[in-house]
C-alpha cells in the first residue's frame, strides 16, 4: 500500500522529522488560498500520485506570486498524470500540494528498505539527493553507503552516527540527520513498512528538512494497523488489481496480451517464462492458490476478461488440492455469465483430470486441450498475434 507524499510527511513529522509547511488541496482555489497563506514571494506547486518521476512530467512546479496561482493548478488537478514509472495510461491527480519554497545548501537522500539478501533492515544513504535513487546507483555507485540493522540489537547509535557523518561533518547538522534516521527506522517498524524514504534530504541553513518522502506499507501486515487502511488511495491503484485483492487473489497486472491463471506462485512463474521464451507477452501474474473454489476461480477467469487488453487466456493448473473439475466450472460459469469470445488454451493435469476435460468438451466454448506445457504455451502465443 503506497501513501501520498503529504501522507508520508505527516508520519514522519509526528516523529519530528522537520517538512516544510504547506496544505493540501483538491480545487484551484484552494491552492490559490493556501498560497497566499505561506506569505512567501515563491510557493511550489506539487500533485500527488503514486509514482516517482514528477518533476520530469511537470508535476511539480515552483511558481510566483505574481503568477495566475489558480490557473496554474487548474493545468494539474482533475487531469491524468504520464511519469516515466505509471506508463502511458497515467495515473489521477485528485490533490495537490502547496508548500513554502526553501533555500537549499545541500541535496541528500536517505531510505529504508528490507533486503531480501540478508533478511535484515538495511538503511541507504547518499550525500547526492534529488534523483532517482537507480539513477544514483548507476552513476555513482560508491556514493551509495548501506547499513544493516541487527534484528535484535536495533538501530544503535554509532550505526546513525556513522550515516551522519557520511552525510555532512557538521556536528549540528549530523546530530539532525541522527535524529531522522531514528525517527525513519521507528516509522518503518511500527507501521510495518517495506519502504521510507526522503529524496531528498535537504540542509537549510541550520535545518534538515525532509522536502520530499514515499512510504511504502507491506500488505501483509495492514491487519495490524486497520486505521491505515483510511489513507489508502483507490484512484491511483489498477481496478483489476483491487478486484483481486477482494476476492483474495494475487494478481499483478503486466504489459501483455495474454491472460494468465496458473495455481501456485513457482507454476506461476514458469508459466511466465515460457510465454516469454516462446515471443509472446503475459498480461498478468494470477495465482488462484491451492485451495480456490469454483467462486474464486471464476472470480479470477472474470477478472481476465474485464482487461480489454487480454487476446487469448492461458490456463495452467496442476491439480492437487485444486480439483480440475472444480477449475472447469469456474472457467465455464464466468465466459458464459460474461459472454465473451475470448479463445482459451488450457494445460490441466491432476486430480479429476479426466471429469475436467470432459465439462470443457461439452461445454462447446472456445477452449482448446493441449496436454503439454511447452506446446501449450506456444499454442497461446501464436493465438494472441493472430486474434
Amino acid at each position: 500500500m503506497h501513501l501520498h507524499e503529504y501522507q508520508s510527511k505527516e508520519l514522519l513529522a509526528k516523529r519530528g522529522v522537520q517538512v516544510p509547511r504547506g496544505s493540501l488541496c483538491y480545487d484551484p482555489l484552494e491552492g490559490l488560498i493556501a498560497a497566499r497563506q505561506l506569505r512567501s514571494d515563491k510557493v511550489v506547486l506539487k500533485a500527488q500520485v503514486h509514482a516517482g518521476g514528477r518533476g520530469k512530467a511537470g508535476a511539480v512546479a515552483v511558481v510566483s506570486m505574481d503568477e495566475d496561482i489558480r490557473a496554474r493548478a487548474a493545468e494539474v488537478l482533475g487531469k491524468r498524470m504520464v511519469t516515466e514509472q505509471t506508463g502511458p495510461q497515467g495515473k489521477p491527480v485528485s490533490a495537490l500540494l502547496v508548500e513554502e519554497v526553501l533555500h537549499i545548501d545541500k541535496e541528500m537522500y536517505l531510505g529504508i528498505i528490507l533486503s531480501r539478501g540478508s533478511a535484515r533492515i538495511t538503511i541507504m544513504a547518499s550525500p547526492f539527493g534529488g534523483v532517482d535513487i537507480e539513477t544514483l546507483a548507476r552513476d555513482k555507485p560508491d556514493q551509495i553507503y548501506t547499513t544493516q540493522v541487527h534484528p535484535l540489537r536495533g538501530l544503535t547509535d554509532y550505526k546513525a552516527r556513522a550515516i551522519a557523518y557520511r552525510l555532512s561533518d557538521s556536528k549540528k547538522i549530523a546530530t539532525q540527520i541522527m535524529d531522522v534516521i531514528a525517527a525513519m527506522y521507528n516509522t518503518f517498524l511500527e507501521l510495518d513498512c517495506s519502504l521510507v524514504e526522503i529524496n531528498p534530504l535537504i540542509v537549510s541553513g541550520e535545518r534538515v528538512v525532509a522536502l520530499d518522502a514515499k512510504i511504502t506499507l507491506d500488505d501483509s501486515g495492514l491487519f495490524r494497523h486497520p486505521e491505515m487502511e483510511l489513507w489508502r488511495d483507490r484512484s491511483q491503484e489498477d481496478s483489476l488489481e483491487l478486484s483481486a485483492k477482494k476476492d483474495g487473489l494475487s494478481y499483478i497486472k503486466l504489459d501483455g496480451n495474454i491472460g494468465c491463471i496458473v495455481n501456485g506462485a513457482g507454476l506461476a512463474m514458469a508459466t511466465l517464462d515460457l510465454i516469454s521464451l516462446h515471443g509472446g507477452a503475459p498480461a498478468n501474474f494470477l495465482d488462484v492458490g491451492g485451495g480456490a473454489s469454483e467462486q474464486v476461480v471464476g472470480d479470477a477467469m472474470s477478472i481476465l476478461l474485464d482487461d480489454n487488453r487480454v487476446k487469448v487466456i492461458f490456463i495452467n493448473i496442476f491439480g492437487g488440492i485444486l480439483r480440475c473439475d472444480v477449475l472447469a466450472r469456474g472457467v465455464i460459469r464466468a465466459l458464459r455469465r460474461q459472454q465473451v469470445a475470448i479463445p482459451v488454451i488450457a494445460r490441466i493435469e491432476g486430480t479429476n483430470i479426466h471429469v475436467g476435460r470432459r465439462l470443457f468438451e461439452e461445454s462447446g466454448l472456445p477452449v482448446q486441450m493441449i496436454g503439454s506445457l511447452d506446446e501449450a504455451a506456444k499454442r497461446a502465443v501464436e493465438v494472441a498475434k493472430t486474434v
